[in-house]
């Protein structure tokens, strides 16, 4: 075996070698869009494509989000007075819910006051034991009537 020195230049790449690094790197630059910020996507306009995107994702979560409620509430009440419970939020409920999770979201200093404000709560129903259990069932209870109406 022939002794490999370090430090020298690259062996010269045949014509044949050459010629097929040539043409991959012809083929890469045909594939690739021409412009490295052009969305890809069933649209030709960008901003139909992040319409869309934002739309499938978007939904896609409120679908995620319904299911892991449900079946919070399926571990408690029966299939229909959970459906009726969610049905029986209201408007404001819903828009305060989306409020602190975008808070919470947003920023670091968000969460931690989010999750400070839930931890807080959690304590001091804790503390309240039963009265706060009544009162967290008789809520659920109100909903559940407005969502059967």
């Amino acid at each position: 075996m022939g002794k490999i020195k370090l430090g020298g230049k690259a062996p010269k790449l045949s014509s044949k070698g050459e010629d097929a690094a040539v043409a991959a790197k012809q083929k890469l630059k045909q594939s690739l869009p021409r412009d490295p910020l052009e969305l890809n996507g069933p649209s030709p306009n960008p901003a139909t494509n992040l319409l869309i995107a934002d739309l499938a994702l978007r939904s896609t979560t409120m679908l995620a989000s319904r299911a892991v409620q449900r079946r919070l509430l399926g571990t408690k009440y029966p299939t229909r007075k959970a459906a009726a419970i969610l049905r029986g939020r209201t408007l404001r409920e819903s828009m305060f819910h989306t409020l602190v999770a975008r808070v919470a979201t947003r920023s670091v200093p968000g969460a931690i006051i989010v999750g400070g404000g839930l931890l807080a709560k959690t304590l001091f129903d804790r503390a309240k034991g039963r009265q706060a259990k009544h009162e967290g069932d008789e809520k659920l209870q109100e909903m559940a009537r407005d969502g059967e109406e």
